[in-house]
């Protein structure tokens, strides 16, 4: 039903004056309008226009689809048939007449720019940029409804279909509506962006540009100017473009693409209006509270016109920060090789084992374990430390970056970098409370005499971890009929007391033997080449990881002898596998091969110190496609044991070859050696120990808690027990007593799932960044400005933290 228009509204339910809408409206008017309606009511300077809302598409979509929309997907048939069914359906008369109402009530002919604007566009998390089309430069009521028609049917193009699949979203969700705007003439345009795309920097704006209608830039068809301004208005960069293609309106209709000869000498923008555009942009940034990306006109007359702001949302999200001053973050889980987010628990239990840390080690007890120290943060489902007290330590800013050197080379270059910013000069000079920090830890656990136990008496001091991890064994346990409290209070003190002191009592071993390769690389001096050094640590013994691999490969040579179960990884996938598998349906020898396998190691996972994570013991899928993988293995050079055998040889002939040759300078010298690679050889390769204790700890914890989710969903208060992995401690404990945590766990789920689909993520951004030839560390998010360009720098602003 249509109303009486009166001043600001034109016909309520088929079309809305622009400035009289609002974020509230978005289900009727779609994201871009919605956005370009707040711009208006704010006072920002937006073309004139009317909005055609998703009632009228819904008249249409009810005449072509009926009751619902097509499950299409992308190249799907479906949708090709949506979009000519779109097309070829009459528009409803009662559009018709408010169309062209709306039209004539902007003025005689004028020219207008048609753009679509679906209700799933402009998110804060998916801006659907160019998915649906815009026609520019519409003259007359006939032109504007064909217009207006073709950007109904772009909701059904192969690109907006795929958009929709990648971002999660149900196409039979999602409506249309049109923006209809008055043409700004624009002499020059582009697109801004209140942040940094590339670098994730916020406090630097972002400007291309280049003469003519902003479609060049926006397609990407033409090389514009590139500017960059910090947060005081400096111009950090000025890039010109070649600026070969002009778009330019036609009168009476439509557009034309004017090549040129390029002229980079001539910058399309003064420093004027660069500085107007920065202004207006950190005005639009104000109002939403959020980074935007901004299109832009300047007309014939100078004035500066808005014509669309979205949320920038390839940003990663900050950690919230306690104050307003430069703070380094380090990601947790990145360090560890971890690019996927972490599950809501998975981050509660680094909290709670962060918590242990602060005490044991800093001798800091935390007020609140499960909340964790203050130093710990969480942004984009990953966790973050705030380590900027160590790098204004000076023990910090000189240790720090030498563990970093062996454990992540690329966040040691950026933490040497960041040690020049004076921001982060040093504040505590004095290494005293460190030194006194670390005796006593060392003193507490006994790690002198433990290191002096594992050079001296190898074997023995491997026996001393094996009875670590006996006792760990013992802890890991819960007697028959206990409560889903008492397993929630299980879970917690094993993370609480359990993880931490394992370091300390498994570390030392592998630790004499890097002291031991240390020494001998000392006596040996500048005689022997660092690969020769690296030659030596082949085919280490006693290494978890590998005995792992070795198992797995000899399960895969007598399965290859069985008919049976060869044929049956040969032809079925990795998850049916796992599925009958559960079912105990494999033929016998890959079944009892496989959990004879599991039965040692299936408290290892893939994103293992995630307890939100599956165990290969919960779904062997991994474990069989590695099976399926080295039963294809052709090579026998390529095998396993045959590469491991030949890495054992290859090292001791490094041995010999190193003695000998310091040997020739000094017999006793030669004798130290010896001894010390001995020693190497016999321990260093204990240093994946430590970790398996840790992940068969954190395993201990997920079965628990997935104990506790059963419960919760058998009384009807989750919908799955693995929806126990999207609460954190503290909200389980409240399911338990009965609240109700389903908004919380679809909210959280959401954002896990945003996340993993997140376009530039992590790895993406390290190689981007790496192709342009600069040092990165992705798991460094820094709330500072720096004058180079990091991935994920985010300003010290308040204003900007946001």
């Amino acid at each position: 039903m249509t109303t009486v228009p009166r001043p600001g509204v034109v016909d309520r339910e088929l079309v809305l004056d622009l400035g009289t809408v609002n974020a509230q409206l978005l289900p009727v008017v779609g994201g871009k309008a919605a956005n370009l309606g707040e711009l208006i009511r704010a006072g920002f300077p937006v073309p004139a226009g009317f909005c055609i809302t998703t009632g009228a598409y819904q008249q249409v979509a009810a005449h072509v689809f009926g009751s619902g929309a097509p499950d299409a997907a992308p190249s799907d048939t479906r949708a090709e048939r949506a979009r000519a069914a779109i097309l070829a359906s009459p528009v409803p008369a009662g559009v018709v007449e408010v169309v062209d109402r709306a039209y004539r009530a902007l003025g005689d002919s004028v020219p207008v720019a048609v753009r679509s604007s679906a209700t799933a566009e402009d998110l804060p998390w998916a801006s659907f940029a160019g998915q649906q089309d815009t026609f520019l430069n519409i003259v007359g009521a006939a032109a504007v409804l064909d217009a207006m028609r073709r950007c109904w049917a772009s909701l059904w193009t192969d690109r907006a279909v795929s958009y929709r699949t990648t971002n999660g979203i149900d196409h039979a969700t999602v409506r249309l509506a049109v923006v209809v705007q008055q043409m700004v003439q624009a002499q020059v345009a582009g697109v801004l962006f209140t942040a940094n795309p590339v670098t994730g920097h916020r406090g630097h704006t972002v400007i291309d540009a280049s003469p003519g209608l902003g479609e060049a830039v926006v397609s990407g068809a033409v090389n514009p100017d590139h500017f960059v301004v910090d947060a005081t208005g400096a111009l950090l960069e000025r890039r010109l473009g070649d600026k070969r293609l002009v778009i330019r309106a036609l009168p009476g209709g439509g557009t034309e693409r004017i090549a040129r000869t390029a002229h980079p000498e001539q910058p399309c923008l003064s420093d004027g209006q660069i500085r107007d555009l920065t202004a207006l942009g950190q005005r639009v940034q104000a109002h939403y509270g959020a980074p935007q990306d901004i299109e832009w006109a300047v007309d014939a007359a100078g004035a500066l016109w808005l014509t669309q702001a979205r949320p920038i949302t390839t940003l990663y999200p900050l950690p919230a920060r306690p104050d307003s001053d430069l703070h380094v973050y380090f990601c947790v889980s990145l360090a560890q090789g971890l690019t996927r987010p972490v599950t809501p628990m998975g981050i509660a239990a680094f909290r709670l084992i962060g918590s242990c840390i602060s005490e044991v080690v800093f001798g800091s007890v935390v007020i609140d374990p499960v909340a964790g120290p203050a130093v710990c943060a969480d942004a984009g489902q990953r966790p973050f430390v705030d380590i900027t007290p160590v790098l204004r330590s000076r023990v910090g800013r000189a240790l720090v970056p030498r563990i970093l050197d062996v454990m992540e080379a690329r966040s040691a270059v950026v933490l040497r970098r960041l040690c020049d910013d004076p921001r982060l000069a040093v504040r505590n000079t004095s290494p005293w409370p460190f030194v006194k920090r670390v005796l006593a830890v060392l003193v507490r656990f006994r790690v002198p005499l433990q290191i002096g136990q594992a050079l001296l008496r190898p074997a023995a001091a491997r026996r001393r971890v094996d009875r670590v991890g006996q006792r760990l064994r013992s802890q890991l346990s819960v007697p028959t009929g206990v409560t889903a409290t008492q397993r929630l209070d299980h879970a917690q003190r094993l993370l609480a007391t359990t993880i931490v002191p394992i370091m300390p009592a498994v570390t030392p071993v592998a630790g004499a033997g890097f002291l031991a390769r240390a020494l001998a690389r000392k006596l040996a001096g500048d005689r022997v080449e660092p690969s020769e050094w690296d030659e030596v640590l082949r085919g280490l013994p006693h290494n978890v990881t590998t005995e792992m691999d070795l198992e797995l490969w000899a399960l895969a040579t007598r399965i290859r002898a069985d008919a049976a179960a060869a044929g049956a990884l040969r032809e079925a996938i990795p998850a049916l596998l796992a599925h009958r598998y559960t079912r105990r349906e494999l033929p016998p020898r890959l079944q009892q091969g496989l959990e004879s396998f599991l039965a040692r190691h299936g408290h290892r996972a893939v994103a293992e110190i995630d307890v939100g994570m599956p165990r290969w013991s919960d779904d062997p899928t991994y474990v069989l496609g590695v099976l399926a993988n080295y039963l294809r293995l052709e090579d026998p050079d390529l095998a396993p044991n045959v590469q491991f055998s030949r890495g054992t040889r290859a090292a001791e002939a490094a041995v010999l070859g190193l003695v000998s040759r310091v040997r020739r300078h000094s017999r006793l010298r030669a004798a130290v050696v010896r001894m010390s690679l001995g020693r190497v050889r016999e321990l260093v390769g204990m240093r994946e120990t430590h970790k398996d204790y840790l992940v068969r700890v954190l395993a201990h914890v997920r079965e628990q808690l997935a104990a506790v989710g059963s419960e919760l969903a058998e009384a009807g208060m989750l919908a799955t027990p693995e929806d126990v992995f999207f609460l954190d401690l503290t909200q389980a404990r409240a399911a338990l007593a009965g609240t109700d945590m389903c908004a919380v766990i679809a909210q959280r789920r959401e954002g896990y799932q945003r996340e993993l689909r997140r376009k530039r993520g992590i790895t993406r951004a390290l190689r981007d960044v790496l192709a342009r030839a600069l040092v990165v560390a992705v798991d460094v998010l820094l709330a500072g400005e720096l004058h180079q360009p990091i991935h994920d720098l985010v300003s010290h602003r308040p204003a900007d933290h946001l």
